[in-house]
């Protein structure tokens, strides 16, 4: 997979891959979420799918049910340092299938590559001017 990352104008930041764009901006004059938000948010939502797929492989309403995501930051150096996920469900949800919620989350590619982080390699290139 290959993805183009450009710079539309402003502090604007976009990744192009496949058909789809991701905007990101920086304060203080954002329109979209800054890259690291983004990076943040794919943990909540990569666990959502998994969430989403086992209710819908078992005939589960999907009605009512989110994931509260919160991030705990080392307040001295900023860092991340915990991310809480929390699959809130209505009380109509049958209790058997909490434990199973959880380890399908649990199985998300995100959470995945924070528990083993692949090495990321930075080089340049010169190209000629278009």
């Amino acid at each position: 997979m290959e993805m183009l990352i450009d710079f539309p104008g402003g502090a604007r930041v976009d990744a192009h891959f496949g058909s789809f764009t991701v905007h990101t901006d920086q304060p203080p004059a954002a329109s979209a979420p800054t890259p690291f938000a983004t990076f943040l948010a794919s943990v909540g939502t990569c666990a959502g799918i998994y969430v989403l797929g086992f209710c819908q492989q078992r005939g589960l309403p999907t009605e009512g049910i989110r994931i509260l995501q919160r991030i705990h930051s080392n307040p001295f150096s900023g860092m991340v340092e915990k991310i809480d996920l929390e699959i809130q469900v209505p009380a109509t949800f049958p209790e058997k299938y909490r434990p199973s919620l959880i380890r399908s989350a649990e199985l998300c590619a995100v959470k995945k590559h924070f528990e083993n982080p692949p090495q990321i390699g930075v080089t340049t290139l010169e190209v000629a001017a278009a």
